[in-house]
């Protein structure tokens, strides 16, 4: 990755820089340096918002293609969004808005639904 890039993106204060950075280079080829972009929102992105944007914005344009930064950016925003500010709206842009009807087979499935749900209704299926 570019260090010159790395280092200006390494001081982003919460993220945007990164998420915008990535928005607007996405047919830049940056598979070279998408982990590295997605490690940094993680590392600068302290309440989630930005990690789950751009889990988010990635699942829009290609999951399967991205599919293993959007897991990472996913993860992450389980941490992060301690008041689930951010989840509700991840768990829709990932697994549809009919994702309560389908919890108990995605939650079978799928570990990262199945914390995020778990966070958005305690009480459970």
């Amino acid at each position: 990755m570019d260090e010159k890039l790395m280092k200006r993106l390494a001081k982003d204060p919460n993220g945007l820089m990164t998420y915008e950075y990535i928005a607007n280079n996405i047919n830049n080829n940056l598979e070279g340096i998408l982990p590295d972009l997605v490690d940094n929102i993680i590392q600068v992105d302290k309440t989630g918002q930005f990690v789950v944007s751009t889990a988010r914005y990635l699942h829009a344009i290609d999951a399967q293609k991205y599919e293993m930064c959007i897991d990472k950016l996913v993860k992450a925003a389980i941490t992060r969004d301690r008041e689930h500010v951010y989840l509700a709206d991840l768990a829709v842009a990932l697994w549809g808005p009919n994702f309560r009807e389908n919890a108990r087979e995605l939650s079978e499935n799928d570990d990262n639904f199945r914390r995020i749900y778990k966070r958005l209704y305690p009480v459970g299926i």
